[in-house]
């Protein structure tokens, strides 16, 4: 038999490397692992022997079997699932064949906490390494169903492994652990009993601890934990699935039961998580759920069972009506998914609506971490687009943490008939925005939206309540209409509040036009401003500004529109600037000082200087001459 030696994957040796030389407070969670690997190989036989039998001919009966030998210290996990080929072998025990390993191995390296560190593990489909925090030696010994040549894998975890050809009688995967000393208890029948039936007791596969004396035991419930009534499953039962069934870590934030009875029939076990996945926004990223018919698992990831926005949803979908048969090409078209699609959907939604009424800071908790996905759903999914719009939370200039549509609404101020809204990649950073200065001195309350995806389902959505949304970052946002209360009104006196006359502003103006050319769409008085001096604002007709620099970003504009500068006539920087232009309209400093008041409506823009050389420049003349007087 003629051994071929190969190397870990680089990823691989990295996160063999963070497991052997780490210490964790709960090494159980291996056995969790490798059961949870042998379940889902009997599961995927099961669906291939649906249509092709003689797969299981003589073997039809899954179970996964536990032997120890407390005097060689081995522990070793048999299944009868579909097994592995020696090209298996190397994609799923030589690789990480995942596109987020270097994310996974980061999150490992930077995991504080013990345990949080191992469960990633199972997060990122990389249990099988697990074996390592207990082994010094894993031996795996397989042969795929239907073939004839078995496979031998062996590996001390540092750096290589070995593939040879073996002898083995069936189908299946044996995993032998050579335990190390300080992992002995794993061959102790009491311990493997209570890891079993803590972790593993929702397996739908039995599995059997094998005896000597041929008393063989078997401990778990071994019945699909959802086909249970609901009043026989306890709390940690329904977590244990949920780590089994999505590979968190996490503890779920919703989890959510049913039957759904009638023209079609269904049993729906869904988890809302508590954290966000790691491969979330990955566009290669499915959804979690897995599709069973009657108990048969079928395929996971089917995209047919949930739109988009609620891809962080996992769980499991068994229905009574689909055909055994069914394949992944078929599900494409089914209208039986559809009705399951829409009935999931309409369930989930509920639930949200219900945890947003009665448990509002856990609903805010949950909306940190996904509601950037939901609102996802504004612009991909019409018929349910009222109901996520009622859903979504905001940041807002007026209230601290999240607010509801329909609760600014309530505090809009009389006169006001838009809801307003202001974008950009920070909300501290929103807060200091001079476009806000002229709502908040009218006590106008404005959304604070900083997911790129706002910037799409803002146009497609339109409206709330009969109200439009309007950006404060582009013309027309009207303010004259707006009643000030008294408690919010200015209380600067009377020299300081006094602009500049129409005709000295006229002369201003024009001569900042002057100066910047094309450089800027417009120049005019701003109702807005009140402490700064100028601001940019995109024409009413013009894209918003941020959705333009992210277009930018994707190349999908070739550049960003000119804008209109707006000047706050009220500021003292902007009456000297308009005594200078009423002197000498062709004064060199109004060049530089119109220059300067562009880029620093850019900077407070968050946008790069075109000319960052010219700018330090006419700043420093001006700063000179400024000393000089």
């Amino acid at each position: 038999m003629t051994e071929e030696k190969m190397r870990f994957e680089a990823e691989v040796s990295r996160l063999l490397d963070i497991v052997v030389h780490s210490l964790y407070s709960n090494k159980d969670i291996f056995l969790r692992e490798l059961i949870s690997n042998a379940s889902d190989a009997c599961d995927k036989l099961r669906y291939e022997a649906i249509g092709n039998p003689e797969l299981i001919a003589g073997d039809s009966e899954f179970k996964i079997r536990l032997m120890t030998d407390n005097v060689r210290n081995v522990l070793t996990i048999i299944d009868n699932g579909i097994g592995m080929n020696k090209a298996d072998l190397v994609e799923n025990l030589g690789t990480i064949a995942n596109s987020g390993t270097a994310k996974f191995v980061e999150a490992m390296t930077q995991a504080k906490d013990a345990k949080k560190s191992v469960d990633l593990i199972g997060q990122f489909g990389v249990g099988f390494y697990s074996a390592f925090m207990v082994a010094n030696k894993v031996e795996v010994i397989t042969k795929k169903a239907g073939d004839s040549q078995a496979w031998k894998w062996t590996s001390d975890g540092k750096g290589e492994y070995t593939i040879a050809e073996t002898e083995m009688e069936g189908r299946g995967t044996q995993i032998t652990l050579h335990l190390n000393d300080d992992a002995k208890d794993f061959t102790e029948e009491h311990r493997l009993r209570h890891i079993v039936k803590t972790y593993s007791d929702h397996i739908g596969i039995p599995v059997v601890l094998m005896k000597a004396d041929g008393d063989d035991e078997t401990l778990n419930e071994a019945s699909a934990l959802w086909t249970r009534p609901k009043s026989e499953i306890t709390d940690e039962q329904y977590k244990e699935f949920y780590k089994h069934s999505s590979h968190a870590f996490d503890e779920p934030w919703k989890t959510i039961h049913y039957q759904a009875e009638g023209a079609i029939e269904y049993t729906g076990l869904l988890y809302i998580p508590t954290m966000r996945p790691f491969d979330l926004y990955d566009p290669s990223r499915t959804n979690h759920l897995k599709l069973y018919v009657r108990k048969v698992f079928i395929t996971e990831g089917a995209d047919e069972l949930l739109p988009p926005w609620l891809r962080f949803v996992s769980g499991v979908v068994d229905s009574q009506d689909l055909p055994l048969n069914v394949s992944r090409e078929m599900l494409q078209d089914h209208p039986l998914l559809t009705k399951i699609k829409n009935g999931l959907t309409k369930k989930l939604l509920s639930e949200l609506e219900s945890s947003a009424k009665k448990d509002t800071e856990g609903y805010n908790t949950f909306w940190e971490a996904f509601g950037s996905v939901v609102k996802e759903g504004l612009y991909e999914d019409y018929t349910n687009r009222d109901r996520i719009l009622k859903l979504a939370r905001f940041k807002s200039s007026k209230v601290d943490g999240w607010t509801s549509l329909e609760d600014y609404v309530s505090r809009m101020k009389e006169g006001q008939k838009a809801i307003y809204y202001i974008s950009g990649e920070d909300v501290d950073a929103l807060r200091r925005s001079p476009q806000l200065e002229g709502f908040d001195a009218k006590g106008v309350e404005v959304l604070l939206l900083t997911d790129p995806v706002d910037e799409f389902w803002m146009p497609s959505v339109g409206q709330f309540d009969e109200k439009d949304f309007k950006s404060v970052t582009r013309g027309g946002a009207d303010l004259n209409d707006v009643k000030t209360d008294e408690n919010e009104a200015d209380k600067k006196d009377d020299a300081d509040e006094k602009p500049v006359s129409d005709a000295e502003l006229d002369t201003l103006i024009a001569a900042i036009k002057i100066a910047l050319g094309t450089n800027v769409k417009d120049v005019r008085e701003s109702d807005r401003l009140t402490s700064s001096a100028c601001c940019l604002i995109a024409d009413e007709s013009d894209m918003d500004l941020r959705m333009e620099r992210l277009m930018k970003q994707h190349n999908r504009v070739d550049d960003v529109s000119t804008r209109i500068l707006e000047i706050n006539p009220k500021h003292s920087l902007i009456k000297k600037l308009s005594g200078v232009a009423n002197a000498d309209a062709k004064a060199d400093i109004l060049n530089d000082a119109a220059l300067l008041l562009l880029d620093q409506a850019r900077i407070l823009e968050g946008e790069a200087l075109p000319d960052p050389v010219a700018f330090a420049r006419r700043l420093d003349l001006v700063m000179e001459k400024g000393l000089g007087q």
